[in-house]
C-alpha cells in the first residue's frame, strides 16, 4: 500500500497529461521531437530520489538518467519541466542524481537553470 501511495502522484500526472493531450513540439527542441514533459515520465523510478538527497537511487532510475543524460540539455529540460515540478521534484536534489548514480561521463560544472551539475 505504501509503494502504491508513493507512485500515486506520478500516476495522477500521467493521467492529467493524457487527458490534457500534451502536445509534442513541432520543431526539435532540447529533447528532439519529444517534449521534456513527456520524457519526464521515464524518470518515474527517480521520484523519491529527486525529493530527498538522502534517499537511495534505484538502478532503474540510474539507467533512465544515464540514457536521457546522453543529451545533457534534454536531461536539464526534463528536470525543470512542468511535469517534474508537479510531481514534487526538487531541482536542487534532482541535479545530484547523476553523481549519486556514479555516472562518470556526466557534464560536471554544466549549468541547468540556476543549478550547477556536481
Amino acid at each position: 500500500m505504501e509503494t502504491m501511495m508513493k507512485y500515486l502522484p506520478v500516476l495522477a500526472l500521467f493521467l492529467l497529461a493524457s487527458i490534457a493531450g500534451l502536445e509534442m513540439a513541432d520543431a526539435a527542441g532540447e529533447c528532439g521531437n519529444q517534449s521534456p514533459d513527456r520524457i519526464a515520465f521515464q524518470l518515474a523510478p527517480c521520484a523519491s530520489a529527486s525529493q530527498n538527497k538522502n534517499a537511495a537511487v534505484s538502478a532503474p532510475c540510474c539507467s533512465a538518467v544515464q540514457r536521457i543524460g546522453q543529451n545533457p540539455s534534454c536531461l536539464c529540460a526534463v528536470m525543470l519541466s512542468k511535469t517534474a515540478k508537479n510531481a514534487g521534484v526538487s531541482p536542487e536534489v534532482a541535479i545530484t542524481i547523476p553523481k549519486r548514480c556514479n555516472i562518470s561521463n556526466r557534464p560536471v560544472g554544466s549549468k541547468c537553470g540556476g543549478y550547477t551539475l556536481p
